[in-house]
């Protein structure tokens, strides 16, 4: 019985789980360079930061509300013309790529930001003591400081834009989610929807237990 079940699913299932997983890890890392930017931004020119500067601060920071209070599944949508032109396509892995990013950028950016707030005033007023520039603070102070905080956000990120990645294999991104909506809801075969829940649950635990065992050793406190 599950001979047939893997000589039959088990291709659509293994090339499902791929796509996820490149959907997933390339939007987020691309959302992270972007995010990172920003966080770094937002947090430097917030009131008390390095370089204070409340209009700057409050424009970025209203952009990126817009980009987190936007339904994923409504981005989607309004990005199609976008995406047409960036990636070439709206279906598909590739054309899914380019609103994941949009939607996941905002939200790291914020993490990032918050994680940022988290590092002690005493290794900012150290490398200031020592003369270093903003740049210099950032990469070696703040950045290093916050990694463990960071790192747990990757986790939280990863998690949440791997349900981003179902909702898309609804409209046609593929991956596990277009496979759940394709078998297991239109042609009503149950097994196949009950297995990529369980590949979707044990990926969410990976990720979890995974970042968790990182963090853990890069908290040097």
């Amino acid at each position: 019985m599950l001979n047939e079940f893997l000589s039959e699913y088990g291709a659509l299932l293994a090339q499902g789980t791929l796509d996820t997983f490149i959907m997933l890890f390339l939007s987020c890392a691309i959302a992270y360079v972007i995010g990172i930017v920003l966080g770094v931004i937002l947090h430097l020119t917030a009131p008390g930061g390095l370089r204070p500067a409340p209009v700057a601060n409050a424009v970025l920071g209203w952009i990126v509300n817009i980009g987190r209070s936007m339904p994923f599944i409504i981005l989607l949508i309004l990005l199609i013309p976008v995406t047409r032109t960036v990636a070439g396509t709206i279906t598909g892995v590739r054309g899914v790529i380019v609103p994941l990013v949009v939607s996941t950028a905002p939200f790291v950016a914020r993490m990032i930001e918050q994680s940022l707030a988290e590092v002690p005033r005493d290794a900012v007023e150290a490398a200031e003591a020592c003369g270093a520039s903003v740049p210099r603070i950032v990469f070696s102070a703040l950045l290093p400081e916050a990694l463990p905080s960071i790192v747990r956000g990757v986790a939280v990120t990863l998690i949440a834009v791997l349900g981003y990645t179902a909702i898309a294999g609804a409209v046609g991104a593929g991956g596990l989610g277009d496979i759940a909506i394709r078998y297991g809801y239109y042609r009503y075969q149950s097994e196949l929807m009950i297995i990529t829940v369980v590949l979707l649950v044990v990926v969410v635990q990976l990720i979890q237990s995974v970042c968790d065992l990182i963090a853990r050793k890069v908290d040097h406190r």
